[in-house]
């Protein structure tokens, strides 16, 4: 299965949810220690993480998949040559690998097109709309707190284009300034400063 953008759509959550649907663990894949640059050692640690994926019936899980299932490139270099040996290795032990496996990325263009003929799934995940965000806005506001009078949470969820993790961030940052001032309110000016740290994020002003 392959999953796709954008970022902050929840998709790590999703492959947590499918293995407590199967009743399967899942095992994220860490590629700061997978990858290695010495010749031979990716492979090798790639090696016995499908070996003991394969024993224990797991879902592999490799978040930020762009970055070891990359495209193959033009060999101008030795790099270049163990680079392509590297994904060709990969391509012949994800093809082999008889349990589930999602791969999870934001930059579905980078991920090498010889992967996508063995794909069985591919899914993409969408910012949530109006009503999904309007849920959101009022889920994650703190028990016990409540939003400031001239806060129209439903023009929020309408006119603001955010993510899931967007939103998440927005009220971790704004319920701690009311915690600061001891308060129980969350105000307007704090979401909004938020909001705008968030869609600098992207490049966006508001």
């Amino acid at each position: 299965m392959f999953v796709s953008w954008p970022a902050g759509s929840w998709k790590t959550l999703a492959a947590t949810l499918l293995g407590k649907y199967t009743d399967k663990k899942v095992y994220k894949i860490d590629l700061s220690a997978v990858v290695s640059k010495y010749i031979g050692e990716t492979e090798k640690n790639l090696s016995a993480v499908f070996d003991q994926a394969a024993h224990g019936n797991w879902i592999l899980f490799f978040d930020e998949a762009d970055a070891l299932f990359g495209k193959r490139g033009i060999t101008k270099s030795s790099n270049d040559r163990y680079a392509n040996q590297e994904v060709a290795y990969l391509l012949q032990r994800f093809e082999n690998y008889e349990g589930v496996s999602i791969l999870a990325s934001n930059f579905k263009d980078n991920i090498d097109t010889a992967f996508f003929r063995r794909f069985h799934i591919i899914v993409k995940f969408s910012n949530p709309d109006t009503d999904e965000r309007l849920k959101l806005w009022n889920g994650y506001l703190p028990k016990g707190y409540h939003y400031e009078e001239q806060i129209d949470i439903n023009e929020l969820a309408s006119k603001v284009d955010v993510n899931g993790a967007a939103i998440y961030n927005v009220m971790r940052r704004a319920y701690m300034k009311a915690v600061l001032r001891n308060e129980k309110v969350i105000l307007g000016q704090d979401l909004l400063d938020s909001i705008r740290m968030e869609k600098a994020k992207e490049g966006k002003l508001v």
